[in-house]
């Protein structure tokens, strides 16, 4: 078995959101340390691991259709599916005949031994390990130190969510809300800077709510390691979302002093977490990026509602002022749904009018479709397809006249880029800190460098820009 092992190359395919991405690096670098050889598309391998997404139908059917892919390309691999997906569909996915082994969210930080342990056996059918995540209480961690691209890494620091929104089937798919020891996160960033990466992006399926978990035991030992010597105030732990104990800005104080990670950026967070207080405190720390995506899904109230979303327009209103008020370059992004069950004409063009006036740089724009276990699945009243696709184009068409406009206005400015890759064109490719995407034409290597560019073109949803000296 020891030599068979040594011979074996691995391929991931991951599907989803930025944990699905850590999850996925986290799961190769299990392998990588047993002597397995992790390859890309363009080699056949002997294992395939398609690291699953059940957000939408669309994810699901590009789960099915990749799990499908790996067999075709050799037969005899041995085929995972795991994941968001696997974890709520089983039974659907160990009948897709190409599947070797269906594991669940608990199984990924065991994904060696299991596949070991599934090798040695016969294996003359799909087997599934799927333990119930709704009882899981702690953060389990990975024990590697991953990092997903040269320039930047994505950095997992809780796990779960509560908020059961009417649509959204993840909290079932991973469980409650379980924060990561802090000084769990501090170390693997420490490891990572090392290795010259300059930017984290903390990720995790509902970040907002880091830390809600912690015990009061937990919260005084983490305040006291951290020099917090101040007195706080318990918190309700049903208001999941204010600062006080040690919570995400308590986390984000500590990542701040990381000597060589010079940007910090938020993946998706909950809008509510933005409070007065809350960017009071953000607003010193200097490495923060200046890019904030708040999920909205909706710019109608009544529409809100059906969603379970906890929030008003008029209160997401607010809160956009108190982020632009702190940051005068911030960039806000969003992601909405349209065709919601008994969205009506009205309640669209509430939504249309809404975004108008909040004007978001980027939109990311979904169409409803109704996920097996929720409570939206079973509401009267779902949308034709054809008005779904009509509402979703007239948003995407106000997301990039949104996008190219802010962009126009940077014309002639100098703005901070780090750089990521080369493209085929020859143009290096980089991200400000607010998450605008800017290239230059050099014979420099800019690879993993911070530099000052003067933007000097708008290509629409991209800008052209030229770096001193060059």
């Amino acid at each position: 078995m020891e030599g068979i092992k040594q011979e074996m190359k691995v391929h991931f395919i991951s599907l989803g959101c930025k944990t699905n991405q850590y999850e996925s690096n986290a799961m190769e670098q299990s392998f990588i340390k047993k002597g397995y050889e992790i390859v890309d598309e363009k080699e056949k391998a002997d294992i395939y691991v398609i690291n699953t997404c059940s957000v939408t139908n669309i994810a699901e059917r590009k789960s099915r259709q990749f799990l499908r892919r790996a067999k075709a390309i050799n037969p005899d691999a041995i085929v995972i599916a795991s994941g968001c997906y696997a974890q709520v569909a089983k039974e659907e996915i160990s009948k897709i005949k190409e599947v070797d082994l269906v594991l669940g969210i608990n199984e990924k930080n065991k994904i060696v031994e299991i596949i070991e342990d599934y090798l040695k056996s016969s294996y003359a059918s799909a087997s599934a390990i799927v333990t119930d995540v709704m009882h899981k209480n702690e953060y389990e961690e990975f024990g590697i130190i991953t990092y997903t691209e040269v320039t930047r890494a994505v950095i997992k620091i809780q796990d779960g969510c509560d908020r059961f929104c009417t649509y959204c089937i993840i909290p079932y798919a991973r469980g409650k809300v379980r924060s990561r020891q802090p000084e769990n996160i501090i170390s693997e960033i420490k490891e990572i800077a090392k290795k010259g990466i300059q930017e984290v992006v903390l990720t995790g399926i509902h970040i907002a709510s880091y830390g809600k978990d912690f015990s009061e035991d937990d919260t005084k030992k983490y305040r006291e390691l951290y020099g917090y010597n101040d007195t706080y105030e318990r918190f309700d732990l049903k208001e999941d979302l204010q600062t006080g104990g040690f919570r995400l800005i308590e986390l984000l104080e500590q990542i701040n002093k990381i000597d060589e990670i010079k940007r910090i950026r938020l993946g998706s967070i909950e809008p509510k977490l933005i409070t007065e207080e809350f960017v009071n405190r953000l607003s010193k720390l200097k490495k923060i990026c200046h890019h904030f995506h708040l999920s909205l899904q909706s710019g109608c109230n009544e529409t809100l509602k059906r969603m379970n979303r906890r929030y008003t327009v008029e209160e997401f209103e607010n809160i956009c002022k108190i982020l632009r008020k702190a940051y005068q370059d911030v960039i806000l992004t969003t992601d909405i749904i349209v065709g919601f069950p008994n969205e009506t004409d009205e309640e669209f063009e509430k939504t249309y009018n809404f975004l108008e006036k909040i004007n978001f740089y980027k939109m990311h724009i979904f169409k409803y479709s109704p996920k097996r276990g929720t409570v939206a699945e079973k509401m009267d009243n779902q949308i034709d397809g054809n008005l779904k696709e009509i509402r979703s184009q007239k948003l995407i068409e106000l997301s990039n006249k949104n996008q190219k406009e802010y962009n126009q206005s940077y014309i002639g400015k100098e703005v901070s880029v780090l750089f990521e890759e080369k493209d085929k064109d020859g143009y290096y490719k980089g991200h400000t800190d607010n998450y605008m995407l800017v290239k230059v034409k050099t014979d420099k290597n800019l690879e993993n460098i911070i530099c000052n560019v003067k933007i000097v073109e708008n290509a629409g949803l991209e800008l052209i820009g030229k770096v001193n000296n060059t």
